[in-house]
């Protein structure tokens, strides 16, 4: 009998928390589709001279 009482118990919790993780797989979801519509409607201009610093070749002269 008193194991009985125990796994009756024990449902609420274990369905709490597959509420919970249900919401925040909902929640992250919404954020990630909201982060890659930002990302989508950004215009990818590259600055000028990419990749290059003006330091690279630090310690050589010009042509060598």
């Amino acid at each position: 009998m008193k194991d009985d009482k125990d796994e009756s118990a024990g449902k609420p919790a274990k369905n709490s928390r597959q509420d919970r993780l249900k919401l925040a797989l909902r929640e992250n979801l919404k954020r990630r589709k909201s982060q890659a519509r930002g990302r989508s409607d950004m215009t990818a201009v590259p600055p000028d001279d990419a990749g290059v610093s003006p330091h690279d070749g630090l310690g050589k002269k010009p042509g060598e």
